[in-house]
Protein backbone atom coordinates (compact mmCIF):
# COMPACT_ATOMS: atom_id res chain seq x y z
CA UNK A 1 0.00 0.00 0.00
CA UNK A 2 2.84 2.39 0.81
CA UNK A 3 4.49 1.41 -2.47
CA UNK A 4 1.39 2.40 -4.47
CA UNK A 5 1.11 5.73 -2.61
CA UNK A 6 4.76 6.47 -3.29
CA UNK A 7 4.35 5.78 -7.00
CA UNK A 8 1.22 7.94 -7.20
CA UNK A 9 2.96 10.79 -5.39
CA UNK A 10 5.90 10.63 -7.81
CA UNK A 11 3.54 10.69 -10.80
CA UNK A 12 1.68 13.77 -9.54
CA UNK A 13 4.95 15.56 -8.82
CA UNK A 14 6.26 14.91 -12.33
CA UNK A 15 3.04 16.20 -13.94
CA UNK A 16 3.16 19.36 -11.83
CA UNK A 17 6.78 20.10 -12.85
CA UNK A 18 5.94 19.57 -16.52
CA UNK A 19 3.09 22.10 -16.30
CA UNK A 20 5.29 24.72 -14.68
CA UNK A 21 7.93 24.35 -17.39
CA UNK A 22 5.55 25.02 -20.34
CA UNK A 23 6.27 28.29 -22.34
CA UNK A 24 3.68 30.82 -23.59
CA UNK A 25 3.83 31.84 -27.25
CA UNK A 26 5.58 35.24 -27.68
CA UNK A 27 3.20 38.12 -28.30
CA UNK A 28 4.67 38.83 -31.78
CA UNK A 29 3.76 35.33 -32.87
CA UNK A 30 0.10 35.75 -31.95
CA UNK A 31 -2.33 35.29 -34.86
CA UNK A 32 -3.14 38.53 -36.80
CA UNK A 33 -6.58 39.18 -38.22
CA UNK A 34 -7.03 39.76 -41.98
CA UNK A 35 -8.01 43.36 -41.29
CA UNK A 36 -4.82 44.04 -39.34
CA UNK A 37 -2.75 42.42 -42.08
CA UNK A 38 -4.30 44.70 -44.69
CA UNK A 39 -3.66 47.75 -42.52
CA UNK A 40 0.00 46.84 -42.06
CA UNK A 41 0.42 46.19 -45.81
CA UNK A 42 -1.18 49.51 -46.66
CA UNK A 43 1.09 51.30 -44.19
CA UNK A 44 4.18 49.68 -45.76
CA UNK A 45 3.03 50.71 -49.26
CA UNK A 46 2.52 54.35 -48.29
CA UNK A 47 6.02 54.51 -46.86
CA UNK A 48 7.59 53.69 -50.26
CA UNK A 49 8.94 56.97 -51.73
CA UNK A 50 7.39 57.97 -55.06
CA UNK A 51 9.65 58.42 -58.04
CA UNK A 52 9.03 61.56 -60.11
CA UNK A 53 9.86 61.49 -63.83
CA UNK A 54 12.75 63.67 -64.89
CA UNK A 55 11.85 66.87 -66.73
CA UNK A 56 12.20 66.56 -70.51
CA UNK A 57 14.89 68.75 -72.01
CA UNK A 58 15.56 69.88 -75.55
CA UNK A 59 11.91 69.95 -76.59
CA UNK A 60 10.75 71.66 -79.77
CA UNK A 61 7.67 73.80 -80.32
CA UNK A 62 5.90 75.12 -83.41
CA UNK A 63 3.96 78.34 -82.81
CA UNK A 64 1.80 79.67 -85.62
CA UNK A 65 -0.88 82.15 -86.55
CA UNK A 66 -3.08 81.29 -89.53
CA UNK A 67 -6.32 82.67 -90.93
CA UNK A 68 -6.66 80.92 -94.29
CA UNK A 69 -4.97 77.65 -93.35
CA UNK A 70 -1.75 78.03 -95.39
CA UNK A 71 0.50 78.70 -92.40
CA UNK A 72 -1.28 76.02 -90.38
CA UNK A 73 -0.49 73.46 -93.07
CA UNK A 74 3.22 74.32 -93.00
CA UNK A 75 3.30 74.38 -89.20
CA UNK A 76 1.72 70.95 -88.90
CA UNK A 77 4.18 69.49 -91.39
CA UNK A 78 7.13 70.94 -89.47
CA UNK A 79 5.73 69.49 -86.23
CA UNK A 80 5.37 66.06 -87.85
CA UNK A 81 8.92 66.13 -89.16
CA UNK A 82 10.55 67.37 -85.96
CA UNK A 83 8.26 65.75 -83.40
CA UNK A 84 7.55 69.21 -81.99
CA UNK A 85 4.54 70.36 -80.01
CA UNK A 86 2.01 72.68 -81.67
CA UNK A 87 0.58 75.95 -80.38
CA UNK A 88 -1.87 78.08 -82.34
CA UNK A 89 -2.08 81.80 -81.78
CA UNK A 90 -5.78 82.66 -81.95
CA UNK A 91 -7.15 86.17 -82.03
CA UNK A 92 -9.56 87.05 -79.25
CA UNK A 93 -11.70 88.59 -81.98
CA UNK A 94 -11.63 86.19 -84.90
CA UNK A 95 -10.78 87.63 -88.31
CA UNK A 96 -13.55 87.48 -90.90
CA UNK A 97 -13.15 87.46 -94.67
CA UNK A 98 -14.10 91.16 -94.68
CA UNK A 99 -11.41 91.85 -92.08
CA UNK A 100 -8.83 90.22 -94.36
CA UNK A 101 -9.80 92.19 -97.47
CA UNK A 102 -6.61 94.07 -98.28
CA UNK A 103 -8.36 95.87 -101.15
CA UNK A 104 -10.56 97.66 -98.61
CA UNK A 105 -8.86 100.66 -97.04
CA UNK A 106 -11.27 100.45 -94.13
CA UNK A 107 -10.82 96.77 -93.36
CA UNK A 108 -9.65 95.74 -89.93
CA UNK A 109 -6.32 94.34 -91.11
CA UNK A 110 -5.62 97.45 -93.19
CA UNK A 111 -6.01 99.62 -90.11
CA UNK A 112 -3.87 97.27 -87.99
CA UNK A 113 -1.05 96.98 -90.50
CA UNK A 114 -0.96 100.73 -91.00
CA UNK A 115 -0.51 101.21 -87.26
CA UNK A 116 2.87 99.91 -85.97
CA UNK A 117 1.58 100.18 -82.41
CA UNK A 118 -1.52 98.04 -82.97
CA UNK A 119 -1.54 94.98 -80.70
CA UNK A 120 -4.55 92.71 -81.35
CA UNK A 121 -5.51 90.69 -78.29
CA UNK A 122 -4.68 86.98 -78.20
CA UNK A 123 -7.46 84.57 -77.27
CA UNK A 124 -5.36 81.40 -76.89
CA UNK A 125 -4.52 80.01 -73.46
CA UNK A 126 -1.18 81.23 -72.05
CA UNK A 127 1.81 79.18 -73.11
CA UNK A 128 4.56 77.69 -70.92
CA UNK A 129 8.00 77.71 -72.55
CA UNK A 130 9.60 75.54 -69.89
CA UNK A 131 11.76 72.79 -71.36
CA UNK A 132 11.85 74.12 -74.93
CA UNK A 133 15.14 74.95 -76.60
CA UNK A 134 13.86 75.43 -80.17
CA UNK A 135 10.76 77.27 -81.37
CA UNK A 136 9.57 77.47 -84.97
CA UNK A 137 7.33 80.52 -85.25
CA UNK A 138 5.18 81.07 -88.32
CA UNK A 139 2.67 83.51 -89.77
CA UNK A 140 1.32 84.82 -93.08
CA UNK A 141 2.72 87.97 -94.69
CA UNK A 142 0.31 90.90 -94.51
CA UNK A 143 1.16 94.14 -96.26
CA UNK A 144 4.77 92.97 -96.56
CA UNK A 145 5.15 92.35 -92.82
CA UNK A 146 4.17 90.10 -89.94
CA UNK A 147 0.58 90.48 -88.64
CA UNK A 148 0.47 92.78 -85.64
CA UNK A 149 -0.85 89.96 -83.48
CA UNK A 150 2.59 88.36 -83.84
CA UNK A 151 4.04 91.45 -82.16
CA UNK A 152 1.55 90.95 -79.36
CA UNK A 153 2.75 87.37 -78.94
CA UNK A 154 6.52 87.90 -78.91
CA UNK A 155 6.21 90.85 -76.53
CA UNK A 156 4.29 88.65 -74.08
CA UNK A 157 7.08 86.12 -73.41
CA UNK A 158 10.70 85.89 -72.36
CA UNK A 159 12.40 83.50 -74.77
CA UNK A 160 15.70 83.48 -72.90
CA UNK A 161 18.28 81.60 -74.96
CA UNK A 162 15.74 79.60 -76.98
CA UNK A 163 16.59 79.25 -80.67
CA UNK A 164 13.84 81.02 -82.59
CA UNK A 165 13.23 79.95 -86.20
CA UNK A 166 10.79 82.28 -87.97
CA UNK A 167 8.95 81.23 -91.12
CA UNK A 168 6.16 82.79 -93.11
CA UNK A 169 3.78 81.97 -95.94
CA UNK A 170 2.74 84.02 -98.95
CA UNK A 171 1.93 83.50 -102.61
CA UNK A 172 4.60 85.90 -103.79
CA UNK A 173 5.63 88.43 -101.13
CA UNK A 174 9.08 87.83 -99.57
CA UNK A 175 9.69 87.49 -95.84
CA UNK A 176 11.04 91.03 -95.83
CA UNK A 177 11.87 92.32 -92.37
CA UNK A 178 9.27 90.18 -90.61
CA UNK A 179 11.81 88.00 -88.79
CA UNK A 180 13.97 90.96 -87.83
CA UNK A 181 10.92 92.84 -86.59
CA UNK A 182 9.83 89.95 -84.39
CA UNK A 183 13.33 89.63 -82.91
CA UNK A 184 13.38 93.33 -82.05
CA UNK A 185 9.94 93.25 -80.48
CA UNK A 186 10.79 90.11 -78.50
CA UNK A 187 14.07 91.40 -77.11
CA UNK A 188 15.03 87.83 -76.16
CA UNK A 189 15.82 84.52 -77.83
CA UNK A 190 18.40 83.63 -80.48
CA UNK A 191 16.70 84.43 -83.77
CA UNK A 192 17.58 82.93 -87.14
CA UNK A 193 16.72 84.58 -90.47
CA UNK A 194 13.11 84.21 -91.58
CA UNK A 195 12.22 81.83 -94.41
CA UNK A 196 9.24 82.25 -96.73
CA UNK A 197 7.23 79.28 -98.02
CA UNK A 198 4.61 79.17 -100.72
CA UNK A 199 1.24 77.67 -99.80
CA UNK A 200 1.30 73.90 -100.21
CA UNK A 201 5.07 73.49 -99.75
CA UNK A 202 5.78 69.76 -99.56
CA UNK A 203 6.99 67.91 -96.49
CA UNK A 204 10.11 66.86 -98.39
CA UNK A 205 11.05 70.50 -99.07
CA UNK A 206 10.49 71.33 -95.44
CA UNK A 207 12.58 68.37 -94.34
CA UNK A 208 15.48 69.59 -96.48
CA UNK A 209 15.11 73.10 -95.08
CA UNK A 210 15.10 71.87 -91.49
CA UNK A 211 18.19 69.77 -92.17
CA UNK A 212 20.02 72.79 -93.58
CA UNK A 213 19.45 74.99 -90.55
CA UNK A 214 22.55 75.91 -88.60
CA UNK A 215 21.62 76.74 -85.03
Amino acid sequence: MKKIATVLTAFLLTASLAGCGAKEAPAEEAPVSDNETQQETAAEETEIPSVQPETDSGKKLVVYFSCTGHTKDIAEKIADITGADLYEIKAAQEYTSDDLNWHDENSRTTHEQNDPDARPEIGSEPLSLEGYDTIYIGHPIWWGEQPRIMDTFVESYDFGNITMIPFCTSASSPAGNSGKNLAEHAGSGNWLDATRFAPGTSAEELREWIGSLKQ
